[in-house]
């Protein structure tokens, strides 16, 4: 492609992104997969490209004092605004009088601390900390879980093939690798012995404490993840309940299941009546995704709060279902991708100013048995997990213990 092609690829993409009605990934896999004739080399640049403009859109719409995309296409490009031109059949249109007039002027005003944070004003408001948000504009690592081996023959394995990993700093089963690779032609992962999880979400699984004689539940399992993670934690043994309502979601994990060689998970989209016993209820519960703005920068334009009011809803009746199922001295987890108090703390203290029945455990405890670094912590019974905190994605756990 030419290169005014190329920036018309990314301003049809920004165009439609800016709507703030769907995720920018699907939208950008659609069009690719429209647009066949685009090679591999103008995919990674087209793709770069508008993703660089998503993380830095509060900046450009404060200094455009502007939504349009071609506006903030423009004033990201300005250094080089030349080469955005250069008369090709399918380029973008040349500028006019009034956009050379516009760009030849500065915005020399300072940006106030949550653009400059890269955050939705009413979330910087709950957390007013830069450093923090700027973290979570950054690119995530590149996190995988090592499945039916280990770290070490798993990064050994890497190594013959090319590819540097190392352990991930906390989750004895994760790996890190720095550069960017096409995990489908990595033979580890053909192999089954590799799978892609962030390390907070393994921890998350980790902190599940389960063993293979209870009775697990993941509720609102989603992608099947850590389902998939506490099927190797357990060594392929005792029966891991995987449960999502929307079986779509759970025809997706079959795949992963076949080639992970799993054999302990079962897959429902119903919870029966008489299951009242469990020692482990996992809620992996629906949440803002606050945590994840590393991989989808984009969701923070289309939240808000009466969005999370919703979600706050669901997050207490999923907790009050598990209380109903939990058997005695067993154990409901709590978790979600969330940075956000309201999603957090705040829906446990309010589940236990209710149900005196259940008590905090100590999760500091639970990392110890499992997990030889240090907690990253001080708070015991309630984990949250940061790229600012831990190079991780945003996670929360809580583990609410059914007392005798």
């Amino acid at each position: 492609m030419q290169t005014g092609a190329r920036y018309q690829a990314v301003l049809d993409l920004l165009s439609e992104i800016f709507q703030d009605k769907r995720p920018a990934d699907n939208i950008i896999n659609e069009y690719m997969r429209s647009h066949k004739f685009i090679g591999s080399k103008d995919r990674r640049f087209i793709s770069e490209e508008v993703w660089n403009i998503i993380r830095n859109r509060h900046k450009l719409e404060f200094d455009t004092n502007s939504t349009d995309a071609r506006k903030i296409l423009l004033w990201h490009n300005k250094a080089h605004i030349h080469a955005l031109f250069d008369g090709s059949q399918y380029g973008i249109s040349p500028l006019t009088e009034a956009e050379k007039k516009w760009l030849s002027t500065e915005n020399t005003n300072p940006y106030p601390d949550y653009i400059e944070a890269e955050c939705p004003q009413w979330i910087f408001a709950q957390n007013p900390n830069i450093e923090f948000f700027k973290s979570l504009n950054q690119p995530a690592c590149a996190d995988f879980r090592v499945h039916n081996s280990t770290t070490t023959d798993i990064i050994q394995q890497l190594k013959a093939e090319g590819i540097e990993a190392s352990p991930t700093p906390y989750s004895p089963y994760g790996i890190r690798i720095k550069e960017r690779i096409n995990i489908n032609n990595c033979i580890a992962f053909q192999e089954g012995k590799l799978e892609v999880q962030d390390e907070a979400s393994q921890i998350a699984a980790i902190l599940c404490d389960a063993h293979p004689q209870h009775k697990i539940i993941d509720y609102c399992c989603g992608a099947g993840g850590k389902s998939l993670a506490l099927s190797h934690i357990l060594n392929n043994q005792g029966t891991i309940l995987a449960h999502d309502i929307n079986a779509k979601r759970l025809d997706a994990i079959k795949p992963r299941i076949a080639r992970l060689n799993v054999k302990n998970i079962e897959l429902t989209d119903i919870i029966a009546d008489s299951d009242k016993d469990f020692d482990r209820f996992i809620i992996d519960a629906p949440c803002s995704g606050t945590g994840t703005w590393r991989r989808s920068p984009d969701a923070k334009f289309r939240l808000n709060t009466t969005q999370i009011k919703h979600l706050n809803t669901t997050q207490k009746n999923l907790l009050e279902l598990a209380t109903t199922k939990t058997k005695t001295n067993g154990r409901i987890i709590y978790i979600t991708c969330s940075i956000l108090d309201a999603e957090n703390e705040h829906i446990i203290n309010h589940f236990l100013s209710v149900h005196p029945e259940f008590s905090l455990a100590d999760i500091s405890q639970i990392w110890k048995k499992h997990i030889s670094t240090p907690y990253p912590s001080s708070n015991k019974f309630m984990l949250r997990m940061s790229p600012y905190q831990t190079n991780t994605d945003g996670f929360f756990v809580s583990v609410l213990q059914k007392k005798s």
